[in-house]
């Protein structure tokens, strides 16, 4: 990706700065870490068993923990690693929980703790092609993020999405034992699957209202959830949870701070619910759908 200044009519290409170690990345994205990939940062250079991990995180809206991982060169495979230290958490539940409860001060439990969710995050320069194609089955627990430096002081940091195949992991398991004990207690969720618990109508009211919270701005990112399809700015700022005749619709917004006049909210915030925030709507049809948006784009300002 080129970039350049404007300078009146003319453009300054401004060029790129290599990283001189892994430690500057890992640096960055250590101190940034909720701001880049939405979760909590934990420890660095995290050590259990005959590993040590570059960096810990903590997701909160799913309530799991994250591997990440730097790198400067791109002769690795990211399935090999990404679930070798996968099978590493899953066979050492209590070090993770030990360390998160002794860095933050909590009292996190094992029941508290959705493992199925876990991911392994891979944050490099730049990927290669068949490790981008790599990524690509429906249930892959593992995420590549692209981190680029400029000469002016400018980051770029980008996922690498590519296109889901139907196909799962375990077509390429099925003689590795190792590999599906992971994949089967591991789960990775799909926006199709999720679509799938409501009816025809339901799907498509979702769709339309999934289009025009995208039109809101263009840093919304989608996750899949295990309790809702997330919508997310540098946070959740909307949750949806597909049900057959419904839409229920959280907005992560405290209480008192969103303009409702037509007082379709239901306030929440002393309540057990799924979604994040003190706001919970729920709609069947389109009639509302511009006003809920207007909601939604509520929600979405105060993400900033």
């Amino acid at each position: 990706m080129a970039l350049f200044n404007v300078e009146e009519t003319d453009l300054k290409y401004i060029k790129e700065v290599p990283f001189k170690l892994e430690k500057d990345i890992q640096t960055i994205c250590e101190n940034n870490m909720r701001q880049l990939i939405g979760c909590n940062f934990i420890k660095s250079e995290f050590s259990v068993g005959n590993f040590r991990l570059d960096s810990l995180g903590f997701d909160d809206n799913s309530s799991s923990f994250v591997i990440v991982e730097y790198k400067r060169d791109k002769n690795f495979s990211v399935i090999d690693q990404g679930y070798a230290y996968l099978s590493l958490m899953l066979n050492h539940k209590s070090d993770f929980i030990l360390e998160y409860n002794e860095t933050t001060g909590k009292n996190l439990k094992r029941s508290d703790i959705e493992w199925s969710q876990s991911k392994v995050v891979f944050i490099a320069p730049s990927f290669t092609t068949y490790q981008k194609e790599a990524i690509g089955f429906k249930d892959l627990p593992i995420e590549l993020y692209e981190i680029r430096q400029y000469a002016n002081k400018t980051i770029s940091f980008t996922q690498i999405l590519t296109k889901r195949s139907v196909e799962s992991i375990k077509m390429i398991s099925k003689n590795d034992e190792a590999l599906d004990a992971i994949s089967k207690e591991l789960k990775v969720y799909t926006e199709e699957e999720k679509k799938e618990f409501g009816t025809q109508e339901i799907q498509e009211l979702y769709e339309k209202l999934k289009s025009m919270i995208l039109n809101i701005g263009d840093d919304i990112s989608i996750r899949p959830t295990k309790l809702y399809i997330a919508f997310l700015r540098k946070t959740n700022f909307c949750d949806i949870n597909i049900q057959k005749n419904q839409l229920k619709i959280w907005l992560n917004v405290t209480k008192g701070n969103i303009d409702d006049a037509k007082q379709l909210l239901r306030d929440v915030s002393n309540i057990g619910h799924h979604g994040n925030g003190d706001y919970e709507l729920t709609i069947d049809s389109d009639s509302d759908i511009e006003y809920v948006t207007s909601l939604i784009r509520q929600s979405y300002n105060q993400c900033e």
